[in-house]
């Protein structure tokens, strides 16, 4: 593609800015040695797809993906003519061959750290490669690492300063000549330049560094850990489908969960023979779901399809059963939306069930009998994991630890996510130095000593807390920001006192309390008129009855009786004002005045 394709867009347009869909992470690996030409890069990055190959079959044996699995695909830009995808072109200079994969993990964010330390595994492999990874957040690795950031790095200018080689975090140091923050991040032209000509100059923070690869720690026995079986009753066809591929069930999981009126309409019919998976010839067997997908499963509820219920009322329940087939209904019932969806049409997984499924119809393949499953391995986990003790949840939070180490809540990497979390919140309450900007990342809290002392009994926090510790409030500033609203004019501020003025001090202040009395007054009376009107449209009154609180449930205290208008309206107009079904009718026009009058104040 011409350099100059952009140029009817306006000079100095260098493409769209890159946005990802959310829950999505994309990874891209370059070969970067002077030494090497085009083509031996590329030979170089097709080692590298067979390595990712045989170390995912290595790790990821029996794994199942949320939803994407992990993938590295070889694209080449040369100009013109390229096979790049055109969404790309903008992304990669000139002349430079790379991998690049892109992978939906839906809720699992196990799966995007699962790549990085996929990534991180691969470029220990190949010295020469360099990577970057980024999600929707942008540079999530120093989202994470943020507690550790030099101050000068923040996310206007973070844009492909991260790469990872060797197993470590590189960071390209800001140049003095460099271009403001709000002037956009590094190019990607200059990041790759800048690693080929004067990689001695990266930056490798140890503690960045820690902090974010602190959640690959737990990799490679981790990968086991993120799966869950369980027992279920399916139908045998279904259970011939597992078998063969017990990833199956992801995809199944995800149509359950985010289903729709379209997904659900081919499970309204009450004929079972028009289901790719009619509820008969029941099995129980063990199948395999990622820890979200099956508590997606279990969190949903869901009431059994017309076909469903026909069908499992004819056939004898077996005590303690239950859960299992309700969980076997759920699952049958997300591969019929799989395969029954327009949408999913284009899908791998489907197009490969509907394959088997008309192999078992045209008697290809041969349903497996009662004797066979039960030679399958049946396997029910532990659901612990699924509880959540809030008495443990809540001493987490406080930050003290129960002695015995088997208390907790969730799993594991849950109590270690929560202890962290709540680790760098006291270090930053703890810290003197730092400002409201780096408190952007904490939401509304309840409690604002995050120091103080915890009782010797329970655990919790103190509520009492230090003269220091209060909060300031500048009433002037709010006051003098009541009146900009009002529309009043503001109090001219009071000079400094000296020695010769005291008698000119006291007089000012005497004027200002009275402009300031003067001041409550105006208040007082525009929001009584304001009122009184809101009263009169019926605004304030939500409920007509009883009546004689719509006389006396005032908001603002009145002020002296006047010859005017009373404050509350006719009761009738309050009633009117109504609709039939209680909702209130809101009279904008009304409300237009009320504006004007006020701005006219």
């Amino acid at each position: 593609m011409p350099s100059d394709s952009f140029k009817w867009f306006g000079e100095g347009f260098d493409g769209f800015p890159k946005i990802l869909p959310d829950d999505c992470t994309q990874y891209t690996l370059y070969i970067i040695d002077a030494r090497l030409s085009d083509f031996e890069v590329r030979a170089q990055l097709r080692k590298v797809q067979a390595a990712a190959t045989t170390l995912c079959k290595t790790l990821l044996k029996d794994f199942i993906w949320q939803r994407d699995g992990f993938r590295l695909d070889l694209f080449q830009r040369e100009g013109k003519g390229s096979h790049i995808s055109q969404v790309l072109f903008w992304l990669t200079p000139e002349g430079h061959s790379f991998l690049q994969g892109q992978t939906s993990f839906g809720d699992s964010i196990e799966d995007e750290w699962l790549i990085v330390f996929l990534l991180r595994e691969l470029s220990k492999q190949f010295p020469e490669s360099w990577i970057q990874v980024n999600d929707s957040d942008g540079e999530f690795l120093l989202v994470e690492a943020a507690d550790a950031l030099p101050k000068w790095l923040n996310p206007e200018i973070a844009e492909n300063r991260v790469w990872i080689s060797q197993g470590k975090l590189f960071i390209i140091p800001k140049q003095p000549k460099e271009k403001r923050a709000h002037e956009g991040g590094l190019k990607l032209d200059d990041a790759l330049t800048f690693i080929q000509g004067r990689s001695s100059e990266l930056l490798h923070i140890p503690s960045v560094e820690s902090e974010a690869f602190y959640r690959l720690r737990k990799y490679p026995e981790h990968i086991k850990e993120s799966l869950h079986h369980a027992v279920i009753t399916i139908p045998r066809r279904l259970a011939y489908i597992l078998h063969e591929n017990a990833a199956y069930i992801s995809p199944a999981v995800d149509a359950f969960y985010l289903r729709d009126p379209i997904a659900l309409r081919p499970l309204q019919s009450n004929s079972p023979s028009k289901l790719f998976f009619p509820p008969e010839a029941f099995v129980t067997v063990s199948a395999k779901f990622t820890k979200v997908g099956y508590a997606q499963l279990r969190g949903q509820d869901y009431q059994a399809p017309p076909a469903w219920i026909a069908s499992t009322a004819k056939r004898p329940h077996m005590p303690g059963q239950e859960e299992s087939e309700m969980t076997g209904m759920k699952v049958a019932c997300g591969f019929e939306m799989l395969l029954s969806d327009p949408q999913n049409a284009d899908k791998k997984s489907v197009r490969e069930i509907k394959l088997i499924l008309e192999d078992i119809c045209a008697g290809e393949d041969i349903l497996p009998s009662d004797k066979d499953i039960s030679q399958w391995e049946r396997r029910q986990d532990d659901e612990s994991w699924l509880d959540i003790n809030f008495d443990d949840f809540e001493r987490e939070l406080s930050g003290s630890h129960d002695p015995n180490p088997s208390a907790g809540f969730g799993d594991k990497a849950a109590q270690d996510n929560l202890r962290r979390m709540v680790t760098r919140f006291k270090r930053f309450l703890d810290d003197d130095k730092g400002g409201a900007q780096d408190a952007e990342f904490l939401d509304d809290m309840d409690n604002d000593d995050g120091s103080a002392a915890e009782s010797e009994s329970g655990g919790n926090i103190s509520d009492g807390e230090d003269d220091d510790d209060a909060v300031d409030y500048d009433e002037d500033g709010f006051a003098s920001m009541m009146r900009d609203m009002m529309g009043l004019p503001p109090i001219a501020a009071p000079k400094e006192p000296t020695s010769a003025g005291v008698k000119a001090d006291s007089d000012a202040s005497a004027r200002e309390d009275k402009n300031s009395i003067v001041a409550r007054e105006e208040i007082c009376k525009v929001m009584h008129d304001m009122e009184a009107e809101l009263q009169e449209a019926g605004a304030l009154h939500l409920e007509p009855t009883p009546m004689d609180r719509n006389q006396d449930n005032g908001i603002f205290p009145p002020p002296a009786p006047t010859n005017g208008k009373a404050a509350t309206g006719d009761v009738s107009s309050q009633v009117s004002s109504l609709a039939d079904d209680g909702e209130l009718n809101i009279d904008f026009d009304q409300g237009k005045k009320l504006l004007d009058r006020l701005e006219n104040v």
